[in-house]
C-alpha cells in the first residue's frame, strides 16, 4: 500500500470542528407528521422492497426520538420486526460505538430520525467502520437537507431515500437531494 493510501486508510472519519461550525445553522429536527410516517412507511413496503426487518436509529432530541417511537409502532403494527433501536448524541469523542450497534444485526433496512450533523458525523463512521449502506437506509423529513451529503462526504450517503414533512419522498444521488411530490398529487 502506498504511503498516501496509508494516510488516508487511517484518517479519522470525523468532521473537522471548522467544517462543524460552518454548518452550526442546521436545523434541529422537527416533529414529525402523520403524513411523513406514513409516507416513510410507503417507501419500506413498496412491492419490490421486501422489507421485514429494520434497525432504528436516532439522536437523542426529543423530536427525533419520538419519530422513532412512532415507526416502531407502526412498524411492529404492520407486522415488521424492529430488530434494534440504536440511539447517538450530537456530538461524541467517538461514532464507533453507536455505528457498531446500528449494523451488528442484518436488517433488511435502517431507519433513521436524527439531527443533520449528528447524522452526518454517524455516517462517515458507518462507511468507515462498517458495511453500512446508505441504499438500505431511509430517513425522516429532518435528513432532507440539501446541505447534508456534502458535510456527510463524497457518496457517503448515497441512495438514502426519506420522506418529507408534507408526504413525498426523497432522495440522495451522489451530492444532490432530489424531492418528489406524493404519488397522488403527480399530475
Amino acid at each position: 500500500m502506498s504511503i498516501l493510501k496509508d494516510r488516508e486508510a487511517s484518517r479519522s472519519p470525523l468532521i473537522r470542528p471548522a467544517e462543524m461550525a460552518a454548518h452550526a445553522d442546521l436545523t434541529a429536527p422537527a416533529a414529525h407528521t402523520e403524513a411523513e410516517l406514513d409516507a416513510l412507511i410507503g417507501l419500506l413496503t413498496l412491492p419490490k422492497a421486501r422489507i421485514e426487518t429494520v434497525t432504528i436509529g436516532h439522536s437523542r432530541d426529543p423530536a427525533s426520538r419520538a419519530a422513532a417511537e412512532a415507526f416502531a409502532a407502526a412498524w411492529n403494527a404492520r407486522g415488521g420486526t424492529v430488530l434494534t433501536t440504536v440511539s447517538w448524541p450530537e456530538t461524541a469523542a467517538s461514532w464507533l460505538r453507536p455505528a457498531n450497534r446500528l449494523t451488528a444485526e442484518l436488517p433488511d433496512a435502517w431507519v433513521l430520525a436524527a439531527a443533520p450533523l449528528g447524522l452526518a458525523q454517524l455516517a462517515r463512521r458507518l462507511r468507515h467502520s462498517t458495511d453500512w449502506d446508505p441504499a438500505r437506509s431511509y430517513a425522516f423529513a429532518s435528513l432532507q437537507d440539501p446541505r447534508l451529503p456534502a458535510l456527510a462526504g463524497h457518496d457517503v450517503l448515497h441512495g438514502m431515500r426519506g420522506a418529507t414533512a408534507d408526504g413525498a419522498t426523497w432522495d440522495v444521488r451522489h451530492g444532490w437531494v432530489t424531492t418528489y411530490l406524493p404519488a397522488e398529487a403527480a399530475p
